[in-house]
């Protein structure tokens, strides 16, 4: 898809542009200066979840979690919009202001956007953050020997399938829609601190998918261990009665090609790891001697993290169970 942008581009040089085109990650980084950079992303998405505040307020967690990913820090966003003509215009207003309720906890202006009618809602932001240009986090820097670590539970996409398929406890969407609206900032913070160099977030493309990318773009091989990986309380039960969104058989027929499964295996397990997250949180690859460090000071600031593998010499992706 993007061959035809690159054509365009094969003759013109960028020195300023860190991160780009040819770079598997999801927001581009420019140089300023010699320690400030520019994180610059957009996301957007239709509605996840029925009330309209809340995803307002995923949307935006979600589309600012890419200036995150990369270690930075966002300061400035745009609303980008498409409603319903017959929507009613009082939605159309929760859905923005579970948006600048986001922004606003995260401490990032919200100066203005763009609307459209369109057939079905679509909301996100455009976002814009700063980095030192020699702190970035990648998906090309993990390195054998760092321990893995995630910052959300999975099951996020099992869940909000059973929603629309109005199957879902609410007491579970409740559950899940308090994770996708939980910012990836203190994630971030902490990645940052501990001069974490690979990451990426957990998104559309599963935590197989975005793994893989990790490995490919690192040059590395990531090993996974089932047992040590966190779900939401309910993945399991909608998971058994194979409640997936089409996204997570698409995720399962793009990457498994380089993914190893050992031991015994239910499909309804390993297609919980090709589920697709919305807002998800952050895969961090951290030096093994930083490690004990990372979870105390993680435990200190109050951010969830869990200890679900390893970076070994190789390729692919291995799971053991």
């Amino acid at each position: 898809m993007l061959g035809p942008i690159k054509d365009v581009f094969r003759d013109q040089s960028f020195p300023e542009l860190l991160v780009g085109l040819d770079d598997p990650d999801d927001a581009a980084i420019w140089r300023l200066d010699e320690d400030r950079a520019l994180v610059v992303t957009t996301d957007f998405f239709t509605p996840v979840v029925d009330d309209p505040r809340d995803y307002g307020a995923i949307a935006a967690a979600n589309s600012l979690s890419d200036v995150y990913a990369m270690g930075g820090k966002p300061f400035l966003a745009l609303n980008i919009v498409g409603l319903p003509p017959a929507l009613p215009p009082d939605v159309g207003g929760e859905i923005l202001r579970g948006g600048a309720e986001i922004a606003a906890l995260a401490g990032v202006a919200l100066a203005g956007g763009h609307t459209i009618q369109d057939e079905e809602p679509k909301y996100g932001l455009v976002v814009i953050g700063l980095v030192h240009p020699d702190k970035t986090i990648t998906k090309t820097g993990a390195r054998p020997g760092d321990v893995l670590f995630l910052t959300k539970p999975l099951g996020f996409g099992t869940t909000t399938t059973a929603l629309k398929q109005q199957k879902a406890d609410p007491a579970d969407v409740a559950e899940v829609v308090g994770w996708m609206k939980t910012l990836n900032q203190k994630a971030a913070e902490l990645a940052v601190e501990f001069k974490v160099r690979g990451g990426t977030d957990i998104t559309g493309f599963s935590l197989l998918g975005h793994a893989a990318e990790v490995a490919e773009a690192s040059g590395v091989k990531l090993r996974f261990q089932f047992e040590k990986i966190p779900f939401v309380s309910c993945a399991a039960k909608y998971a058994r009665e194979y409640i997936f969104p089409g996204g997570a058989y698409d995720n399962k027929s793009y990457f498994n090609k380089g993914v190893t499964l050992t031991g015994a295996w239910e499909e309804w397990e390993e297609m919980l790891l090709y589920d697709p997250q919305t807002s998800g949180g952050l895969l961090l690859s951290v030096p093994a001697e930083k490690q004990n460090a990372f979870r105390q000071r993680a435990e200190e600031m109050g951010q969830p993290v869990w200890q679900i593998g390893e970076v070994l010499e190789g390729e692919g992706i291995e799971v053991l169970k």
